[in-house]
């Protein structure tokens, strides 16, 4: 059990764990409204088993049902990390033996804030940035999360109009980072302000900011976009030359979260010259667990999760599942954060088996 009854919780936590549950109660049918249905060959694992089981009385069923279930708090309706959440479920089920109940909340600190205080959650997907947010309040915060995979880096572009030559030259201009919520909002003003500029931030839909700065209205310098690349807004837009990418250096101003990256021509052919590359940062996006006492029930559930995702990843390189997931390494470290103990157990039995020399 969770014991997270400290005096020094802030109201401010007390008051998103609401929001939280609030989200969790909506999940189930968000999620029939959000996720298409799987094609014939995506459908990896076995089919569902029968929700009622005669003889059983219903506290035994309802047992029976809770004994393998997670709940994997992922993140936004429209988001790629509930998109995952919904594919690894897909994938490790196996009827009584394993369930996972994807949860749709409002990002990646909420993820991190049901992983710690609210029942049920075991395992969460966020940006490794987020532990951001409780390193006053919890120092001890990464005794207590521990990290399965990292997924995939979401890489930062900062693109802005032609005037704007530098970093340097955003100091007081209008800057969007997306809606409130989305990892941009979360993680740009907080990438800016590690690098000592001071912007007008805004928060608006960046498809209302592309258009403001085409057609040099609202004074909007530029947009900060933090997903994966190439984006599509970048590849189908029409822009007049001058518009481009900044770069920004990594250094040790970065090395607790952020890992180094790069933009380059075959990202955005049209706005890269061949051959040339912008260097930038990126922020793992990271399945993480609580950390769970080895031997307890919570533990076991995980682990059976670990093994099953791990054994399977392979099912969710084919087509019909997000493209990312070909370029998964489950040996990938994560900044700051030690490996879930059976996941970690389960990479090393593979190193000790032997290979195939044929």
């Amino acid at each position: 059990m969770k014991d997270w009854g400290r005096s020094s919780m802030s109201r401010r936590l007390a008051a998103r764990l609401l929001s939280v549950v609030l989200s969790a109660v909506a999940t189930p049918a968000l999620l029939a409204l959000a996720l298409p249905p799987a094609s014939a060959h995506a459908q990896a694992g076995p089919q569902q088993a029968s929700p009622v089981r005669r003889g059983l009385s219903y506290d035994q069923q309802q047992e029976k049902i809770n004994a393998w279930t997670v709940g994997l708090a992922a993140g936004r309706i429209e988001g790629a990390p509930l998109r995952l959440a919904a594919e690894m479920a897909r994938v490790v089920d196996d009827g009584a033996n394993m369930l996972v109940l994807p949860i749709v909340t409002r990002g990646p600190v909420e993820n991190l804030n049901s992983l710690l205080y609210l029942r049920g959650v075991d395992l969460a997907i966020i940006n490794s940035d987020a532990l951001e947010e409780y390193k006053a309040e919890f120092p001890d915060l990464r005794l207590h999360v521990t990290y399965l995979l990292n997924l995939f880096p979401s890489e930062l572009h900062i693109f802005v109009r032609p005037e704007i030559q530098s970093l340097q030259d955003l100091a007081g201009k209008k800057v969007n980072f997306n809606t409130l919520g989305t990892a941009a909002a979360y993680s740009g003003p907080l990438i800016f302000s590690r690098l000592g500029i001071n912007v007008d931030k805004t928060f608006i839909p960046h498809q209302l900011a592309l258009q403001q700065m085409r057609k040099g209205e609202g004074d909007m310098a530029a947009v900060v976009f933090i997903t994966s690349k190439p984006v599509d807004a970048f590849l189908r837009g029409q822009w007049e030359p001058g518009f481009k990418f900044l770069p920004v250096t990594y250094n040790d101003k970065f090395e607790d979260y952020y890992q180094p990256s790069f933009l380059e021509a075959t990202d955005y052919p049209a706005l890269i010259k061949s051959g040339e590359r912008v260097s930038t940062i990126s922020v793992p996006t990271l399945l993480v667990s609580y950390n769970w006492p080895l031997g307890s029930d919570r533990y076991r559930r995980v682990g059976r999760f670990t093994d099953y995702l791990f054994t399977r990843v392979d099912k969710l390189q084919v087509g019909g599942f997000d493209p990312q997931w070909k370029a998964i390494n489950l040996r990938a470290s994560a900044p700051g954060l030690t490996r879930f103990p059976a996941a970690q157990q389960w990479l090393d039995r593979q190193a000790r088996q032997p290979t195939d020399k044929r």
